[in-house]
């Protein structure tokens, strides 16, 4: 076995395979950017290499730096992650070459299922069912919209090195084609150093169902049952879990019978992924093989007991593997949400910046604890004060639960979204939370398609209406009875001017434009050393009473209590919304601000005027931090309505900025390079 590897990436996915190290007794090392000198797999490792300047292409892509840095402190072995440089054939070979063991497949396998044009020809050798397409690389954007036309729309515009929604677009006419053409081939360009696209049918409603399979170097080859990673969004998982609520015993095992010939096909040693389009039909079609530990790992090692990340390291250091087929397991369910640096409510644009609060929920499940599978776990490469940089992916962390079923799977992730607190940047828990909520999901009822389907204009804060929400004008008015209660034992009060605690409120719930709502409450405490209160929220005829304990701290920003007995988690703080007397409260997606007023104070104001937000309308600003890479307009151009005005890459994908009504187009405030933060002009309308 191994005394010492080296993890060539960054992030969350380090921290991970430090952790399994760590366990397995072997000594680490991390190498870093000039972005990532404090990151938190640097602080884990037990040594840490500098290898380059912010850009993925200045260091994490520079196989001879991590070599190099595997030279100096004796590492005997590089495990890649995902991403960067982990399905770079010529990286692999050069590591093997350099003697030092690569935690991956072989070099051959990686060129063979790593190339998406040579692995779907190679699938079709091996009788693996592929989907019709044109499998060779195309040489121009006229090429493509002929290719399509031929094939017949929806076609699926792909990067052949692509990966993580990277380099590839679904073009449902000429013009998407055209335009999708380039912008796959300039991602794939940055991206992966290889600009190669090629163009397959798209099936519509489909599945994405992958199968984790895992080959030693003596020819044995099992496969870990399937992952759903149907939700998507912008051809980026969402949400994966395991097993899926979809395909059969017989379709589960035909899928995996494919994934381990296609394996064996190659002399795959180590973990990989085969991923397979599924119709509602269960007929199912060869993607890809990825050739690396995928992001959604977690999943199949709660359900299968089994550590994917010990596993490779013991393929790679020779060992046969210690199971076969008959001994997988697949118990209980397992959910993963990915976390991501991105605002929701602004089109998912990216977010970056530092982590003034970062309170991930507990965690009661680690691995392959079989003692405690069926809890909660969280993988992150970030910490509470550090940074998000613009350079990487957006992701924060990836919460995973594992229950005895889906549906207590599905609970366990809407309770540990209520506790996770991220302040300083956007994250898309409130998304995530609507789509756990959402009737089809809960039913099972989905495909690829569902996120485009549901949120077509957005995702917008009705989206996710709450299931009771005078429960919330509630917990206002439970919180606002604290604040005051502690404020109330303050010495040194004027005599005969005490601060009076009262009994009945106005919590007025702040609505757009002005639209408030009011609710009569009365607060009445019943027991104080659990800071209990009873409220009753006063209806039309309807009154609800909510019993209310919690002995958390008033400082902190997650609230856990009882609600007439039963748990919850709730995120609540005065001072941080738009209005600083007021509390924001957040809760399975539902956020709210609420001012809680004495009666009188409340009809005071209802007279206070409404201040609208100034016009920005006339300004095209930033609404992100990124790189301007390209300004597609001219001053006193004349521009219509969905007209690209500027393109912006951040977090290593290119956003594109559209005009959204008719204009003229005056002075230009930003050029061509310019790093932006957000709401930075990037030009004004005259």
């Amino acid at each position: 076995m191994f005394t010492k590897i080296l993890i060539a990436n960054r992030g969350e996915i380090a921290c991970r395979v430090i952790a399994t190290a760590r366990k397995m007794g072997i000594a680490t090392v991390a190498v870093y950017s000039d972005a990532d000198k404090d990151a938190r797999h640097v602080q884990l490792a037990d040594e840490a290499v500098h290898i380059g300047a912010a850009p993925s292409r200045e260091s994490y892509l520079l196989a001879d730096k991590i070599i190099a840095a595997c030279k100096q402190t004796g590492a005997q072995a590089v495990h890649p992650g995902y991403g960067f440089l982990s399905e770079n054939e010529a990286f692999a070979k050069r590591v093997e070459e350099e003697g030092i063991v690569f935690i991956g497949p072989k070099h051959h396998a990686i060129a063979a299922m790593g190339d998406k044009i040579a692995s779907k020809k190679l699938a079709a050798e091996a009788k693996v069912n592929t989907i019709p397409g044109y499998n060779d690389a195309i040489a121009g954007a006229e090429q493509a919209v002929e290719i399509a036309r031929g094939i017949g729309y929806p076609v699926m515009i792909k990067a052949s090195a692509g990966g993580g929604g990277k380099g590839l677009r679904v073009a449902f006419n000429d013009k998407e084609a055209f335009d999708g053409f380039a912008s796959c081939q300039n991602e794939a360009r940055n991206s992966f150093g290889d600009d190669r696209v090629f163009i397959e049918k798209f099936v519509e409603e489909p599945r994405h169902i992958e199968i984790q399979v895992l080959g030693d170097a003596h020819g044995n080859v099992v496969f870990l049952n399937e992952r759903e990673c149907s939700i998507q969004r912008r051809h980026q998982k969402v949400i994966e879990e395991a097993p899926s609520p979809f395909i059969s015993e017989e379709t589960r095992a035909a899928m995996g019978a494919q994934a381990v010939a296609l394996a064996k096909a190659v002399q795959y040693q180590s973990a990989g992924t085969v991923e397979f389009v599924v119709g509602k039909d269960q007929s199912f079609y060869f993607l890809e093989m990825n050739t690396r530990l995928q992001v959604e790992h977690p999943v199949t090692e709660a359900i299968t007991g089994l550590d994917l990340v010990e596993q490779m390291i013991r393929v790679a250091a020779g060992e046969k593997l210690a199971f076969a087929q008959a001994d997988v397991r697949r118990d209980g369910w397992a959910i993963e949400c990915r976390i991501n640096a991105e605002d929701p409510f602004r089109s998912f644009l990216p977010s970056t910046g530092r982590l003034v609060r970062f309170q991930p929920p507990q965690q009661t499940m680690w691995q392959a604890d079989t003692e405690h599978l069926q809890g909660v776990r969280v993988d992150t490469g970030v910490y509470e004060g550090g940074e998000i940089p613009m350079f990487y992916d957006s992701m924060i962390a990836k919460l995973i639960v594992h229950g005895k079923d889906r549906t207590e799977a599905i609970a366990k992730m809407r309770a540990a979204l209520n506790g996770f607190v991220i302040r300083g940047i956007s994250s898309n828990i409130p998304f995530q939370a609507a789509l756990l909520a959402h009737p089809k999901f809960i039913a099972g009822d989905f495909n690829t398609g569902f996120i485009a389907e549901h949120y077509a204009g957005g995702f917008h804060a009705e989206d996710v209406p709450h299931s009771d929400p005078q429960f919330l004008v509630a917990l206002a008015a439970y919180m606002n009875r604290r604040y005051r209660e502690r404020a109330s034992t303050i010495t040194g009060q004027l005599q005969g001017h005490e601060l009076q605690l009262g009994i009945d409120y106005t919590v007025v719930t702040l609505g757009a434009e002005g639209r408030n709502q009011h609710a009569r409450v009365r607060v009445e405490d019943f027991d104080l050393s659990r800071h209990a209160s009873k409220v009753t929220v006063h209806g039309e005829g309807d009154d609800k009473v909510y019993e209310i304990s919690s002995d958390s701290h008033l400082r902190d920003a997650r609230l856990e209590g009882l609600v007439n007995g039963q748990p919850f988690t709730v995120q609540i703080e005065r001072g941080t919304g738009k209005n600083p007397l007021a509390l924001r409260i957040a809760h399975n997606g539902t956020q709210i601000e609420a001012l809680v007023l004495s009666p009188r104070g409340a009809e005071l104001h209802q007279l206070m005027p409404y201040k609208a937000p100034p016009d920005l309308s006339k300004f095209l600003l930033s609404p992100m931090p990124g790189l301007l890479i390209d300004v597609a307009v001219q001053s006193g151009q004349k521009v219509q309505a969905g007209e690209k005005l500027a393109v912006i890459e951040a977090m290593k994908m290119e956003n594109i900025l559209f005009a959204t009504q008719d204009g003229v187009v005056g002075k230009i405030s930003a050029s061509k390079g310019d790093s932006l933060a957000v709401d930075d002009v990037i030009l004004e309308f005259v």
